[in-house]
């Protein structure tokens, strides 16, 4: 094909509580950390940091820059603790479950709130019942979770950029409280995202309390409710509500790295 480069139409309007809205594909805000070979990544949980390296045997060595006619890498790293993931209940339970049968719709309504931990006198940062109630108030229709909003983004850019390479590995960075995370469920959030390392308490003696009631495990377990860690809310991103697009990859195991990537609903 030759010729000029044609600059496609990537509009496209969808139906949100009896609404329209239109949503420019074109200008995607992306919520994830590039996988840096190196340090030069957010981790937690005490991982060792992504290595990157060529493939190496007697007859050939899979990079160009060391003679080869293509770059043919192996790539190590841990998704729980390496940048931006995303999770099934498989991260918990003992019977095994993946991500790729987990997640199975890509696109959603979401909404995104901006919150400031409660830092309570122990030193633990901690996202709140009454925090969330104050930005999802059951009796408000205009702001409480509604049947088609699928996902809950929670944004509290405590680390600012500096996330891009800070190591949370005995931090006791925030998390969410049980109370908060009952409340979560009781709206039906399907998808929580949020922009620290987990939802429970870095050290919870293994009791998992918040992972275990979004997933209503073991109990009514939610095969296909999922949980991102670790996103990054660029600045300037307003709350509200946005288009979730959830990429991920097809991974046999409870958790794969993640690019969740939002767009603006704008009225119609």
């Amino acid at each position: 094909m030759g010729g000029r480069y044609k600059k496609l139409n990537m509009k496209a309007s969808i139906t949100f509580e009896s609404r329209q809205y239109e949503v420019d594909f074109s200008k995607p805000i992306d919520l994830s950390f590039p996988l840096n070979h190196g340090s030069n990544n957010p981790k937690c949980f005490f991982a060792p940091d992504p290595h990157f390296e060529p493939v190496r045997t007697d007859a050939f060595v899979g990079s160009t820059q060391e003679g080869s006619p293509v770059n043919f890498y192996n790539v190590f790293f841990n998704p729980h603790g390496n940048g931006t993931h995303t999770e099934c209940v498989g991260h918990i339970s003992q019977e095994p479950h993946h991500i790729g049968e987990a997640l199975t719709n890509f696109v959603f309504v979401s909404q995104l709130l901006h919150i400031s931990p409660k830092v309570k006198k122990n030193g633990d940062s901690l996202i709140t019942r009454k925090m969330l109630e104050k930005h999802l108030p059951k009796d408000d229709k205009d702001q409480r979770n509604s049947d088609e909003v699928k996902a809950l983004i929670i944004n509290t850019g405590i680390h600012g950029e500096n996330k891009k390479s800070i190591n949370f590995s005995g931090m006791n960075p925030t998390y969410i409280s049980p109370k908060a995370m009952k409340y979560i469920r009781s709206l039906g959030f399907e998808h929580l995202l949020v922009d620290f390392p987990s939802v429970d308490r870095e050290e919870d003696e293994g009791k998992l309390s918040a992972h275990k009631i979004f997933w209503s495990y073991p109990d009514k377990t939610l095969k296909k409710c999922t949980i991102t860690e670790l996103i990054f809310v660029p600045k300037g991103i307003k709350a509200g509500y946005y288009l979730l697009n959830m990429q991920v990859p097809n991974f046999s195991l409870d958790a794969a790295p993640s690019r969740p990537v939002i767009y603006n609903l704008n009225p119609l």
